[in-house]
């Protein structure tokens, strides 16, 4: 019997209660406006619906960087129901990891986050489409047809290693077809007990993306120095909150498993020598990122600093 109770207590000795109880509020307000919100102006609903997922997307950011138990399967089970719709969690986790393991952010052959293109490969690029990933790099553009853009990416990118076979290949297909079938038990349960019409569900998924790209809009940048690529945006607000702090972005990737209530205070603490490593990438907040970018590009679409 002691042997049985042992495993429990070990799963539960370290739990961060902060993310845990997240986790619990955030399924508990989306399946309650699943279920009860009917009554609710469709567009307050969506609303509250979206930033709802984009809370679950940055939730499922600290599962994959191990948190809030020291057991991987426990944690991933623990988001497995796919209120966020759209792509699989493990696909997000692998692409994820090798973002941060990289040591050449925002390269767009080894950084799969990266929002730049190759310059020869843009060189290839039809005129209509290079229209398109330019308006994607304004951010009115990320958050109208980001969400698209990003889906159509990772589509794209899988079904090349699902063709290409082997064990990469399996992986990708594996992963597809698990985020298929719970989308599918998901879709069966709400259309058992949901009154909610399944447009309010895919505006709310798309309006959770669209507001989650605010924060990867701004993340790095195409610098030389590899300290520089990486942003700090010094906001406490809503959406600060919604991402879970990761505005403080070069935080994170400093202490990648710092637990997501202690990026502030870590922050405060070594907020000098923070700016000295990305070299002055600091916004005061998400209203000066609007205010500069909101119908102006950040950026150019093939990368910089590549040949």
């Amino acid at each position: 019997m002691i042997s049985k109770v042992l495993p429990f207590a070990r799963l539960f000795s370290r739990v961060e209660w902060p993310t845990f109880a997240l986790i619990v509020a955030c399924y508990a307000v989306w399946l309650t406006l699943a279920i009860a919100g009917s009554g609710l102006n469709p567009l307050i609903w969506i609303l509250l619906a979206g930033v709802t997922t984009t809370l679950y997307w940055s939730l499922v950011h600290e599962i994959v960087h191990g948190h809030p138990t020291r057991n991987l399967a426990f944690n991933h089970a623990l988001v497995s129901l796919p209120i966020g719709w759209v792509f699989p969690i493990a696909r997000f986790r692998d692409g994820h990891l090798q973002h941060h393991m990289t040591g050449a952010l925002t390269d767009p052959f080894d950084d799969p986050e990266s929002w730049y293109m190759a310059p020869a490969r843009w060189g290839r690029t039809p005129a209509p489409l290079r229209a398109v990933l330019i308006f994607n790099n304004t951010l009115f553009g990320r958050m109208l047809i980001g969400p698209l853009v990003t889906i159509w990416r990772m589509a794209e990118e899988d079904a090349k290693l699902i063709l290409a076979g082997g064990e990469t290949g399996r992986a990708v297909a594996w992963a597809w077809a698990v985020h298929a079938m719970s989308v599918c038990a998901l879709a069966a349960l709400l259309w058992a007990v949901s009154p909610v019409p399944v447009w309010q569900f895919a505006a709310a998924a798309y309006l959770g993306m669209s507001v989650l790209l605010i924060r990867t809009f701004i993340e790095h940048q195409a610098a030389e120095d590899v300290g520089e690529r990486t942003v700090i945006i010094e906001d406490s607000g809503p959406l600060a909150f919604l991402f879970l702090f990761n505005n403080l972005h070069v935080v994170h990737h400093t202490r990648p498993g710092l637990p997501w209530y202690r990026l502030p205070g870590f922050y405060r603490a070594y907020r000098e020598q923070f700016i000295r490593r990305n070299k002055g990438y600091v916004y005061p907040g998400y209203g000066a990122v609007f205010r500069r970018y909101f119908f102006r590009a950040k950026e150019v679409v093939p990368h910089p600093h590549m040949g």
